[in-house]
């Protein structure tokens, strides 16, 4: 056979459907006599709901159901990743709303423009309570109770005593915020439910990254067989984490959809979308570290605080996963590391592109960074002093990861270089020197962390065709990382079939069995292993096909350069795919092909280092950003292309977080940035230039030796740029502004500084992590057990 496939960079044989506009989304399918949802939603934080008056709108046009939480008849639920029965949540909110935009009505109509008209007749009397939108207030004695069942804000949490800065010559030490963050897909959430017909199940098209896990919560909510259910995951334009669950909007379509006996639909407005997606997050951490006076790092203590918002979402427990990565790439000898999950009067909370890994890069980039200052080191150095020697057989860190590979310091030296870090520190001198009012940041950041942690199995089938192209199915989900080209790559590469006539299927529960979705950044090192370990499970009995049919020794049965089997070393001898699909089925035999689990070694830990430039105006606070320089190491590269695609959009949301985007809500519990125009995402014209390269340590635990690269972009991102401007001013003074850093944050930091203040960035952490019980915590969504 020729050279390998991989490693290539194969076009995506995803886009031209998408680019021709012949994709579905959800949003596009119609149905016969199909009817739409729209709610009334609360528009206060916290209340007692006294009445809901429906009359009116039972009257309207084209209504054909009203539902409130009294006639809906569906149990409250969890997201996916449940933490503890008493922060279910109805999917009409009963007796008690808990945050602005909690759906408290339903109507169902015959067209979307009836039922948003009719949903907004509807008057619902709530008597409002006081509501705490702050993570911090929300742990005090005082605050005012969201969940009366367990009657105070800490859903769980854990406190460690110990001291880990007992030797340290000087320490550093911040109070952080994760600020939280919308997902803003492309594509909102929707749901379109078809009740069961003419022998058919109940067949629901969702928005959705796990097509199985929405299967499961619907069997659940409704108390179906597994035969009962079919979901199916269109074209899904972006998720980020945030689409993994059934929404409580989308269980009332489906109720809707059973009971009137016809195809109900709901689709997201923007609005909705960002007052009711699981925000990502929502962090509040209290960090220091230990050093001695040459560098070293001596110890790390954190206490950090997850918002699960008003239901408790899992994302308040996404700290497990901050704990797991709160080495770093460092030598930290002693870490202490308490944590708590609370509620606030607020969306909930999940997961957004890292899930906790980004939050424990954030607080280890800012204290290395306040260490060399403190120290009158250079940022480069420090981290160099500290990083973990490379090794290249798995190790364990002190809070427990298993990393597999690593050479930590190789992409610092290489972003380094082509960024021209001595270059740009000569010209930031130079600006200083003369007193410009557009100063230059250069910010640098080094991370690990962590991919495929949500699972290590996945299923996978590869069938040849009767025309001899082959169909892959499998558990992962894709909403725009390019599984069909990379999978059919891994096919291709060893069957020798053209990627081109390699069809993928995957999210839909009836064609492909079981399956853990998307998440984690798992796809290409479980899903795609799943794939490639069916391929060469096929090849195997093809090989015993060709060898009986050209009386040969399997052994000696290779692909051609033409994309049969043949004899090794006798050119002529070959049989078609097609050839080979027909010989398996003769006399009745089993189609040629494979479908199981395959169960892979455990996660992987991809690593890499970024370096960011930005210019700051002094006057104005204004950042600009520059240039951006990535190299991140995600083991061995399938396809340089979908890499550095994912890198260059993993950049440009750690960029995002660091300068524009944060959810904020005002002091009565109402959502300030509800729409495109009042949410800071970027565009093109924001973004600098992405230097996005790589290096690559393979991982050792799969065929492939691939690592994740979904998430990396974010996590490295995300600090680099944060310590660039910062790094700006730091002459003046200044220690941290959090994130993001608006034009006015920038701008009172270096007010206050030129003015010879001192900006406060230390409180000591609240008391009530002192009572906290040791209680387990899981993977990704945080408690298993309820604070005793």
């Amino acid at each position: 056979m020729a050279g390998s496939i991989l490693g290539t960079e194969v076009r995506r044989l995803e886009d031209p459907e998408i680019l021709l506009g012949k994709g579905i989304y959800v949003g596009d399918i119609t149905q016969d006599g199909m009817a739409y949802v729209a709610f009334t939603r609360s528009t206060v934080a916290h209340g007692t709901i006294t009445s809901i008056d429906t009359s009116e709108a039972e009257g309207m046009p084209g209504v054909l159901k009203v539902y409130t939480a009294q006639n809906l008849g569906v149990e409250p639920f969890e997201l996916v990743f449940p933490v503890a029965k008493p922060l279910a949540r109805p999917p009409l909110a009963d007796g008690r709303v808990k945050f602005v935009g909690e759906a408290v009505a339903a109507v169902v109509a015959t067209s979307p423009g009836e039922a948003a008209d009719a949903a907004e007749t509807i008057f619902a009397d709530i008597e409002p309570l006081p509501s705490v939108t702050d993570i911090e207030k929300a742990t005090a004695d005082d605050a005012p109770v969201i969940l009366e069942a367990l009657g105070k804000n800490v859903v769980t949490g854990y406190y460690d005593p110990t001291d880990p800065l007992d030797d340290a010559e000087v320490v550093v030490k911040a109070r952080l915020l994760n600020q939280r963050v919308a997902a803003a897909p492309m594509e909102a959430q929707g749901v379109l439910a078809v009740p069961p017909k003419d022998g058919e199940p109940l067949t629901v098209y969702a928005s959705s990254q796990g097509a199985h896990w929405v299967k499961g919560m619907i069997q659940g909510a409704f108390g179906l067989a597994d035969d009962q259910v079919r979901v199916i995951t269109p074209q899904v334009g972006g998720a980020f984490g945030a689409k993994f669950s059934l929404p409580h909007e989308g269980a009332v379509a489906i109720k809707a959809a059973m009971d009137l006996g016809r195809p109900v639909q709901w689709i997201e407005t923007r609005s909705e979308n960002f007052t009711g997606m699981p925000h990502g997050r929502a962090q509040l951490q209290w960090v220091e570290m230990g050093f001695k006076k040459d560098g070293t790092v001596t110890g790390l203590r954190c206490h950090v605080i997850g918002d699960g918002g008003a239901y408790g979402g899992f994302g308040g427990g996404l700290f497990g996963s901050t704990k797991m990565m709160a080495q770093g790439v460092y030598n930290i000898p002693k870490i202490a590391f308490s944590a708590a999950f609370v509620l606030t009067n607020t969306t909930q909370t999940g997961a957004f592109r890292g899930a906790g890994r980004p939050e424990a890069t954030a607080l280890l980039e800012r204290l290395m960074d306040m260490g060399a200052a403190e120290l009158a080191m250079d940022p480069v150095e420090i981290r160099r002093k500290n990083f973990i020697p490379p090794f290249t057989e798995p190790m364990s860190t002190i809070v427990g990861a298993p990393y597999d590979s690593g050479d930590y310091a190789k992409p610092l030296e290489k972003a380094l270089e082509v960024a021209g870090y001595d270059e740009l520190r000569a010209e930031q001198a130079e600006r200083r020197r003369r007193g410009d009012r557009v100063q230059l940041g250069i910010g640098v950041s080094a991370y690990v962390e962590i991919t495929a942690g949500l699972g290590p199995s996945e299923w996978g089938s590869v069938t040849v065709e009767d025309d001899g192209s082959a169909t892959m199915r499998v558990g992962t989900a894709s909403h725009g990382q390019g599984h069909h080209t990379a999978f059919a790559m891994l096919v291709s590469e060893q069957l020798g079939i053209p990627v081109e006539q390699v069809k993928l299927v995957h999210n839909d529960t009836r064609e492909v069995p079981q399956g853990f979705g998307t998440g984690g950044s798992r796809s290409l090192q479980v899903g795609g292993n799943a794939v490639r370990n069916a391929a060469v499970e096929v090849l195997a009995r093809a090989k015993r096909l060709a060898a009986e049919k050209l009386e040969a020794n399997a052994d000696d049965i290779v692909v051609t350069d033409d994309g049969g089997l043949g004899v090794a070393g006798v050119p002529g001898q070959s049989v078609g795919w097609a050839e080979l699909a027909a010989l398996a089925k003769r006399d009745g035999g089993e189609p040629l092909e494979w479908a199981g689990v395959w169960d892979g070694p455990g996660p992987s830990f991809p690593f890499g280092a970024h370096v960011s430039v930005v210019e700051v105006d002094l006057d104005t606070g204004r950042v600009t950003p520059r240039r951006h320089v990535a190299v991140d190491d995600c083991g061995r590269i399938l396809n340089p292309m979908l890499v550095r695609g994912q890198q260059h959009g993993g950049i440009a949301q750690g960029l995002a977080q660091s300068l524009f985007e944060e959810v904020v809500y005002d002091e009565d519990g109402n959502p300030v940035t509800v729409a495109l125009g009042d949410y800071g995402v970027p565009s093109a014209a924001d973004l600098p230039e992405f230097t996005a390269i790589n290096t690559e340590t393979p991982a050792p635990g799969n065929p492939i030796g691939a690592k994740g690269i979904g998430e990396s972009g974010t996590i490295g991102a995300t600090p680099a740029v944060h310590s660039a401007v910062i790094d700006a001013i730091s002459y003046l003074g200044v220690r941290h502004i959090d994130m993001p850093c608006t034009p006015e944050k920038v701008w009172r930091a270096v007010a206050q500084a030129e003015a010879g203040e001192k900006a406060q960035i230390w409180s000591d952490p609240p008391a009530f992590f002192t009572g906290l019980d040791q209680v387990r915590a899981t993977e990704p969504g945080g408690a298993e057990a309820v604070q005793a």
